[in-house]
């Protein structure tokens, strides 16, 4: 029977069935290695949109050396219909050893996790926080500069530039979270409300901060307004990040 963290919509037991017959075959390839597998990501989000979204699957095993990555790459079903699967695979000792350099994703996780089989590892992780403002620095600068580099590309291109929009909606959801983790907030569960909170407590321009998830989950944009959206919103993205660098944290 999965058990759940916290804070997050159930799957439809249509997707619950199609994730557990994807990890039969894997599970078995594991053997006796096989530790622990779950759901993680928007599949635990109400937003979750069969057609088009991912199923996210973290399986953790004792190790991972070749002779198993071959036995599980032979052993992976294919990905002829949806729901499509996007699974990690990691080492125990891969867990243990990542918890400091990836702090957002081991939070992120940790608190919106459904455990599909096994012992509930994940649960019981012990997140350092010191590298937490770094990194979620580091990401955001990152992807305005992804972001800038896509606008120079396809300036003339606003169905390139809505894809990319949409794209990474999900991404900005899952850093704004974290912001307000470091902020000393609990997150809202709905993606817009992230958004919206984000802008509330940083004094931004929250009609362009949302431009990402509103060309996701709405289509409500007309294609001409896409360029503009686009750059007002880079333009909030850079007053946070800037915001960002100027916080100070315990």
């Amino acid at each position: 029977m999965p058990t759940a963290s916290e804070s997050h919509a159930e799957p439809s037991p249509a997707i619950l069935h199609a994730s557990s017959r994807w990890l039969q075959p894997v599970r078995e390839a594991l053997g006796p290695e096989f530790l622990a597998a779950y759901l993680t990501g928007s599949v635990l989000s109400a937003a979750f949109d069969p057609k088009r979204s991912r199923v996210n699957l973290l399986v953790v095993a004792r190790t991972f050396d070749l002779h198993l990555l071959d036995a599980v790459a032979r052993a992976l079903p294919e990905a002829n219909r949806a729901p499509h699967f996007e699974p990690l695979f990691l080492s125990q000792r891969q867990v243990e050893k990542s918890l400091d350099v990836f702090p957002i994703e081991w939070i992120e996780i940790q608190e919106r996790h459904l455990l599909l089989a096994g012992e509930d590892l994940v649960a019981t992780l012990d997140v350092p926080r010191s590298n937490f403002r770094l990194q979620l620095e580091h990401e955001l600068r990152s992807k305005h500069i992804q972001l800038r580099q896509s606008l120079l590309a396809w300036s003339k291109k606003p169905a390139v530039l809505e894809s990319v929009l949409r794209g990474s909606a999900s991404s900005f959801a899952t850093l704004f979270r974290s912001l307000l983790r470091l902020r000393g907030e609990e997150p809202p569960a709905e993606a817009g409300r992230v958004y919206e909170r984000t802008a509330e407590l940083f004094q931004l321009d929250a009609a362009a901060l949302l431009a990402p998830h509103r060309v996701r989950h709405s289509g409500s944009a007309k294609r001409a307004e896409i360029p503009a959206r686009y750059r007002s919103f880079l333009t909030e993205l850079d007053r946070l990040i800037n915001a960002i660098d100027e916080l100070r944290v315990p």
